[in-house]
């Protein structure tokens, strides 16, 4: 009974858990908003771009922009949104360090104003470079958005409830795309005139957060172990948590800080050059590529002409369908992650995505034969979307931050944060040349890296449900034991390494 008792108060939810919470996963929403915006009104955009094209060859008859070259600049104005992500994403771990979370938070939605409002100004001042050049910080913000979220919500969030909140940033950033996809609608602002208001939203949830954060605690985890404010650090702890006596949590946090100051300070390089960092920073890396090259941006950036080319009559209320079920399917992994466990989700993630993009292949090369084809074609996309929101779209984020301790976490989220962006940014600037050059058998090539991937995660990926940060650092100990010696410095007692193992 007194252990029921203590489980029930680990799991209590505090307001200013919630506020926190729903004030950092805002930055989430903008990410994923701006990743949806981009889709619906692509031809409304395009026909702008065009008519900047005539009015600046001054003609009475100019001529229309080539298609390779419309091509080009859209395939530019989606591709470079993921190029300021690679960028920023590099810097989450020296600005998350120099300002702290919460400032660092604040301070990116300044990129946010940025972008926003060049991308609103475009048509008016009659300049598609001032449309991409908005993308480019509303993606210089994302990315390091994509970083600060899960590393501020993993290190205020309790142990029994990180998995359950890490799902939130993908929770919010599905729910942007489908606010994103909502608006873009003709009927709504998907218009010639109001194109440039419907980019320029994003700048509302970027002035809450803006107005909320300052009310928001800072990560206990962060000022105590890297600014060495104990009192600060266990005032938060008790507002966040709730909690009179708060000592395990301390005791949690001086052994990772022990641990830490037993090592030498931790930098991006150091993460590949040791032999204790370097299993967890390749896992890291394939997790995030697992995310972004199973094809899913493909989805998302291009899903209303991938619903045309299948036949269906009204694409993008297709696409919309297609973001009702991302949503869905995330709440679904909301309350599974801390049941069925990260590894055993992503994994059924990964093989359900694989065969969805086996279905949709072999329905697309059918299309023209078997016109009902278009109806399997919907069913495999939306399938494709509800098994990555099972486990390919939430863990990758969260679990970066489980696999490391305070030291090398930052650096390794930034490591993790440019490949992922890297690999969206390869997906939004190639995949239409590529499904252009191999037709309906486009899928084929992301099932196989789906393949790849799932061996990869069955062989390698522990399981981190229920773990301290601290025991999932032993477990990579234990699973390397002659690592022991090589990290710690001379004089230190090994007797605390704990019994943690590893869930292959």
């Amino acid at each position: 009974m007194v252990v029921e008792q203590e489980q029930v108060k680990q799991k209590r939810v505090t307001g200013r858990l919630v506020l926190a919470v729903f004030t950092a996963v805002l930055g989430s929403l903008q990410f994923g908003y701006n990743i949806g915006v981009i889709n619906a009104p692509q031809k409304i955009i395009e026909q702008s771009y065009n008519a900047t094209w005539m009015h600046r060859q001054g003609k009475e008859d100019p001529e229309p922009i080539s298609p390779s070259t419309l091509t080009t600049l859209w395939s530019l104005s989606v591709a470079i949104f993921s190029i300021g992500g690679m960028i920023s994403s590099f810097m989450v771990g020296v600005i998350s360090e120099w300002l702290g979370r919460r400032k660092a938070m604040i301070l990116n939605n300044g990129l946010a104003f940025i972008g926003g409002g060049m991308m609103a100004l475009s048509k008016l001042c009659q300049s598609y470079e001032m449309m991409i050049l908005g993308r480019f910080f509303i993606g210089a913000y994302s990315g390091l958005a994509s970083g600060l979220v899960p590393m501020y919500v993993g290190e205020i969030a309790p142990t029994s409830l990180r998995g359950a909140l890490g799902t939130l940033h993908q929770l919010a950033i599905v729910i942007g795309i489908l606010i994103a996809q909502i608006l873009g609608l003709d009927s709504i602002l998907g218009t010639a005139e109001l194109w440039p208001l419907l980019l320029g939203l994003t700048v509302i949830p970027a002035m809450l957060q803006v107005t909320l954060l300052p009310f928001c605690q800072e990560s206990p985890r962060y000022l105590y172990i890297i600014c060495n404010e104990e009192a600060r650090a266990k005032k938060n702890l008790k507002l966040l948590t709730g909690k009179d006596d708060v000592s395990e949590d301390l005791t949690e946090m001086k052994e990772e800080k022990r641990r830490m100051d037993m090592e030498a300070k931790v930098s991006i390089l150091e993460l590949f050059r040791s032999k204790a960092y370097r299993q967890p920073i390749i896992m890291a890396i394939i997790l995030q590529l697992s995310q972004q090259l199973s094809g899913i941006n493909a989805i998302f950036y291009y899903s209303t002409s991938i619903f045309s080319k299948a036949g269906v009559e009204q694409p993008v209320y297709a696409t919309i369908g297609a973001g009702i079920v991302n949503t869905a399917f995330t709440v679904v992994s909301l309350f599974l992650v801390e049941r069925a466990g990260r590894r055993t989700l992503h994994l059924l993630g990964l093989a359900g995505m694989s065969g969805c993009a086996i279905l949709m292949t072999i329905a697309l090369v059918l299309l023209d034969k078997v016109p009902a084809m278009s109806y399997v074609s919907m069913v495999a996309i939306f399938g494709f979307v509800a098994f990555f929101e099972i486990g390919p779209g939430p863990i990758p984020w969260f679990i970066v931050a489980e696999l490391f301790s305070q030291g090398p976490r930052p650096a390794a989220m930034a490591v993790a944060g440019f490949s992922n962006w890297t690999a969206n940014f390869i997906i939004g600037m190639c995949f239409q040349y590529v499904a252009d050059l191999c037709g309906p058998y486009v899928f084929i090539i992301f099932a196989a890296l789906l393949v790849g991937f799932f061996i990869f995660t069955y062989f390698k990926v522990p399981e981190t449900r229920g773990r301290t940060f601290d025991e999932i650092s032993n477990m990579f100990r234990r699973r390397n034991p002659s690592l022991l010696d090589h990290e710690m410095k001379p004089g230190t007692e090994l007797d605390d390494l704990g019994d943690a193992d590893a869930d292959a």
